[in-house]
């Protein structure tokens, strides 16, 4: 009997059903949230309590995933024995993970799995499922191989072709932006899928700005303090008031004693991280490396405008007509964006849901389809990728 069609999906954003898989093989295998949970296997390097905006992503997504009644376990750093990230010390690498990954997924027997990073964990999730033939989703939260060439000045072309030869089995690339999507498109990148951010707008939301008591105007960075930022660029700038800086990172003790005049603190939570969003009069990002930056949203979310540079990331959040300004003269941007009104940050904000992200997330998966016969010893059926 030869096949009907390919693997079909058909995706409903509803409450009463959010996921349901179809695919049509010798045998019809259904995944459906009807009275059975879509279990979904996580492979990150990225997790708690890295304050980034990938493990936001993450843990939004799967607390989503969660509430609507899927199984959702995350393989993470945290179940391992670690060593500090080299020239990043405050990311946790796991050592040698090839064999309790393998162990977890055999284990486990996912409907899907979904790799969402590419260290050591992500490489281990991906070694086992190309092993068994599984098909697996994957997601470009981040430029590593601008990180690696700023860090280890190697040839950008050569990290993008191990970034290329990581993702290329994936069934699903999930990417942030349209700009992402067409710079990966033109390193030779396949199967790129649109997955837009989000941001909870319950949390993030306008509130009083007297938080920080420093001259106005204020002009703040929120975020991980990294070379990769390129913080200089904003701390350089000749703008009047006052320059905040509120994040850790590897990066912050050097920036702190090459710039006294710029104050820097420190968020206990994302509470506290709101009430300095709210401080601010404009949002600084001057990073050009950034896939999204989920801290422009954020700060959009509070009522605060964002100055940027106009690349990837900020051409994406705020583009041509966005609550913000986008300008290679950054004091510039950071001066104009003053004159934008709070309550136009906050509309704009509105327009990222969390919950659309859990949808394309849901939607991108790769069903892994289960065997049709029962092993002989009658236990419960292996699984097995679509033939």
């Amino acid at each position: 009997m030869t096949r009907k069609s390919p693997v079909k999906r058909a995706f409903s954003a509803s409450h009463s059903c959010h996921l349901s898989l179809h695919v049509v093989t010798r045998n019809s295998f259904y995944i459906n949230c009807e009275g059975k949970n879509v279990l979904i296997a996580i492979a990150t390097d990225a997790w708690y309590p890295q304050p980034n905006g990938v493990v936001r992503v993450i843990g939004t997504v799967r607390d989503r995933l969660v509430e609507r009644g899927h199984d959702v376990r995350v393989m993470s750093p945290d179940k391992f024995v670690t060593l500090p990230c080299p020239t990043y010390s405050e990311i946790p690498l796991a050592v040698l993970p090839g064999r309790k990954v393998a162990r977890w997924l055999d284990e486990l027997r996912p409907d899907c799995v979904h790799i969402a990073t590419e260290g050591p964990i992500g490489n281990a999730a991906r070694s086992y499922c190309l092993k068994k033939g599984w098909p697996f989703s994957t997601a470009f939260h981040t430029k590593f191989p601008e990180y690696l060439q700023a860090r280890t000045k190697l040839p950008l072309d050569w990290l993008y072709k191990g970034a290329r030869r990581f993702h290329a089995p994936s069934g699903a690339v999930m990417v942030p932006a349209p700009a992402v999507y067409r710079e990966l498109e033109g390193r030779g990148f396949d199967k790129l899928r649109l997955w837009s951010h989000g941001v909870d707008t319950g949390v993030f939301k306008p509130g009083p700005k007297d938080y920080v008591d420093l001259p106005r105007p204020l002009f703040m960075f929120i975020g991980r303090v990294t070379v990769d930022k390129n913080l200089p660029a904003f701390l350089d700038l000749d703008l009047p008031g006052s320059k905040v800086v509120v994040g850790s990172g590897p990066a912050r003790e050097q920036l702190m004693r090459r710039y006294p005049e710029t104050t820097f603190l420190l968020a206990d939570g994302d509470a506290e991280l709101a009430r300095y969003y709210n401080a601010a009069d404009v949002f600084v990002f001057p990073s050009r490396t950034d896939t999204f930056g989920l801290v422009m949203l954020e700060a959009l979310a509070c009522g605060v405008p964002v100055a940027a540079f106009p690349v990837t990331g900020p051409l994406d959040v705020i583009g041509p007509d966005g609550p913000g300004v986008l300008d290679e003269d950054l004091a510039h941007a950071a001066v104009r964006a003053l004159e934008i009104d709070p309550a136009r940050c906050r509309e704009w904000a509105l327009g990222f849901s969390w919950d659309r992200v859990a949808d394309q997330f849901l939607e991108f998966l790769q069903p892994i389809i289960p065997d049709a016969a029962a092993p002989v010893d009658g236990s419960a059926p292996r699984v097995q990728a679509a033939p």
